[in-house]
């Protein structure tokens, strides 16, 4: 396991402290959300591009489905 390190403000640091949180683990946690995040913006960018250069289609009718389907679920 690799490690990391980062600065804070002394005052953050006795805030932290304070909390009885496992801070390594809420930072990692963090750190996985983000890149997941972060997979999907770029993912979505990809496949919108391409749909802008017409490499995909998408069928008649997706669109109005998937929205009904969603508000529908709530």
């Amino acid at each position: 396991m690799s490690s990391l390190s980062v600065r804070i403000e002394d005052d953050l640091k006795k805030e932290m402290t304070a909390l009885d949180i496992n801070w390594s683990e809420y930072i990692r946690e963090a750190i996985r959300a983000k890149i997941a995040t972060e997979k999907r913006r770029k993912a979505g960018e990809q496949l919108l591009a391409s749909l802008m250069k017409g490499e995909h289609m998408v069928p008649e009718g997706f669109i109005n489905d998937a929205i009904r389907r969603t508000r529908e679920a709530r």
